[in-house]
């Protein structure tokens, strides 16, 4: 069961798209964070929250910094408990990923994964248990798993679009490819949101989702001008998982 109750959450951070550097002013910044309910199957299991933390350096380079972690809860805490976190960096218009970092403490398996990339030679180094285990060579606008998020948010939606961009988590690099499929009402915690389904491209993708020959997952993003990821919903060998919103701040604007 390990990795499985937070594939959801770390599926939609690797392979949704960018696509070109978009608006001046992004729907996101420093102060923004959003909290998910975590469903498998029926079973109310876990929480995860999602921030965009102040504005810092990486390496000497302004960045922007975010920053998600995820829980299991209740009794499913007592047989497995789970205590993840990510960390992400990237350049201020968030066309590029700096560094990313994942804290999995799962059941019996730890693990620190920090993966670097470096700007200078355009290739990516990744640490696991203090070690460097991984060396790719890496398109110039690559994200990782987590700011690709983001960088996907700075697009404007609409149905039929689709979607490509360079994602990496130090082992592989792929083309991530996204497609929007229709527009409909989400039920969630702030209420009922007009949205985006985005149906993602899980092909390339190891675990849980690899063993699953029927594997499906989707994204709900809000059709306004937050484009907030509201909904995370996949079926998989194990069941199927539902993430949804519970509660919305906005960023502050200075």
């Amino acid at each position: 069961m390990r990795k499985i109750l937070l594939a959801v959450l770390l599926v939609m951070f690797l392979v949704l798209p960018a696509g070109s550097a978009g608006e001046p002013s992004p729907p996101f910044g420093p102060g923004e964070t959003l909290y998910y309910d975590i469903h498998w199957t029926v079973i109310h299991a876990g929480r995860a929250e999602l921030h965009c933390l102040d504005d810092t350096e990486m390496d000497g380079v302004p960045a922007r910094y975010f920053f998600a972690k995820a829980r299991t809860l209740g009794w499913v805490d007592t047989f497995y408990k789970v205590r993840d976190t990510m960390e992400a960096w990237t350049d201020l218009g968030v066309n590029y990923a700096l560094r990313y970092r994942k804290d999995q403490n799962e059941g019996s398996y730890h693990k620190k994964v920090d993966l670097v990339f470096d700007k200078k030679t355009d290739k990516s180094y990744r640490y696991a248990r203090g070690k460097l285990q991984h060396t790719l060579d890496q398109p110039r606008d690559v994200f990782d798993p987590m700011s690709i998020l983001f960088a996907f948010r700075k697009e404007a939606l609409y149905k039929g679009m689709e979607f490509d961009a360079n994602v990496s988590d130090g082992k592989v690099s792929v083309v991530g490819k996204a497609f929007v499929e229709d527009r409909e009402t989400v039920e969630t915690g702030i209420g009922d949101v007009d949205a985006y389904r985005v149906r993602l491209d899980i092909r390339h993708l190891s675990g849980v989702f690899k063993k699953s020959k029927d594997a499906r997952l989707y994204v709900w993003f809000s059709a306004d001008d937050r484009r907030l990821p509201v909904k995370v919903r996949s079926k998989v060998a194990v069941g199927s998982f539902t993430m949804t919103l519970r509660e919305y701040r906005p960023p502050v604007r200075g």
